[in-house]
């Protein structure tokens, strides 16, 4: 369903700008924005049908879109005066770049307020898989603790003194690498480029090859963005070099793991357990294999989901699709 927000004013349809937001923001952002411009918001199903998007968008000239929503080169074409996409995400896979830029469409993102967050469920997770917490809540909920545990019945793996291999030590990865610092973990590191000296030195990190880091990371925590060059760029070869004992967190993209081929490491123990946030099919469907693994924790993508960072997101992709309808520039611009 396509509603007009509270400030839509039909009286001035003509004079001001149509945009289109596939899922609500935060009531200051659609203020903001209803205030300057007419304001259609969709409130029915999650992601917004194509067929609906590509309908109303004949008429848009500014899009809120969300990492769910499919802005393909079919979409683009049909938008005949779209001169902004603002995308409340720090990832824009979900939009056809290419295309948008050759009709002149600008594309702004919201990066670098969902770095603590995204870290710190990284973290989380880490602690989790590794202390094995949520398969004990699981035991407790199924009834199944009977008696008290004896010394090696139910055991976990200490996280201080285990050493983090970081794929990708860009602003997420380097906020889990002093986050894993405070927890007593050693880090080493693969990137495209070493990051300067100093940073290294503030961090405690050391970059290694890729190799050199499957071997030796007791736990590999990805964040590499997702292209064509990291599609499925932990398999079956990569899971084979990984330890035994070794555990993989997730949350950056979830095609960058292939699922099929990480069950089969887990059930053969190829590799000890996984922590995952992103998945390659979201939402999960219900007989993804995953579930029925104790040795996986598994979050519904929920990496930057905090309330400082979703009024953070809602502030900055208002800001930037005003700025873009304005003809300025953008906060932050793809």
């Amino acid at each position: 369903m396509i509603k007009y927000y509270k400030w839509f004013d039909q009286t001035s349809m003509k004079k001001r700008f149509n945009v289109l937001v596939t899922r609500r923001l935060h009531r200051s952002a659609l203020d903001k924005l209803g205030k300057k411009y007419n304001v259609f918001l969709h409130s029915g199903k999650i992601p917004i049908p194509k067929k609906n998007l590509i309908n109303k968008i004949k008429d848009m000239d500014g899009l809120i879109c969300h990492p769910y929503d499919i802005i393909d080169k079919e979409v683009i074409s049909n938008a005949k005066n779209l001169q902004v996409i603002s995308t409340f995400s720090v990832g824009f896979d979900h939009i056809d770049i290419k295309v948008a830029k050759t009709q002149g469409i600008r594309i702004g993102y919201t990066p670098e307020v969902l770095t603590n967050a995204t870290a710190e469920l990284a973290i989380g997770l880490i602690l989790d898989v590794l202390r094995r917490i949520s398969e004990g809540d699981r035991i407790i909920r199924n009834k199944k603790w009977n008696q008290i545990f004896g010394a090696y019945d139910y055991t976990g793996i200490e996280v201080s003194g285990k050493t983090i291999g970081i794929m990708g030590m860009g602003r997420i990865g380097k906020e889990v690498a002093k986050k894993a610092n405070g927890l007593g973990m050693n880090v080493i590191y693969h990137s495209r480029k070493p990051v300067s000296k100093n940073v290294e030195k503030m961090l405690r990190a050391k970059f290694v090859s890729e190799n050199t880091l499957y071997k030796n990371s007791d736990v590999i925590s990805l964040h590499v963005p997702y292209n064509k060059n990291t599609h499925h760029l932990m398999n079956s070869k990569i899971f084979k070099k990984m330890k035994k004992t070794s555990f993989l967190i997730n949350t950056s993209r979830g095609k960058i793991v292939d699922e099929k081929q990480l069950v089969v490491a887990l059930k053969t123990k190829q590799i000890l357990g996984a922590g995952m946030d992103v998945y390659e099919l979201e939402p999960m469907k219900k007989n993804n294999p995953l579930l029925k693994l104790e040795n996986v924790v598994l979050a519904p993508h929920v990496g930057s989901s905090t309330k400082e960072t979703r009024q953070k997101m809602s502030d900055i992709t208002a800001r930037n699709l005003i700025l873009g309808l304005e003809g300025k520039k953008l906060l932050y611009s793809v």
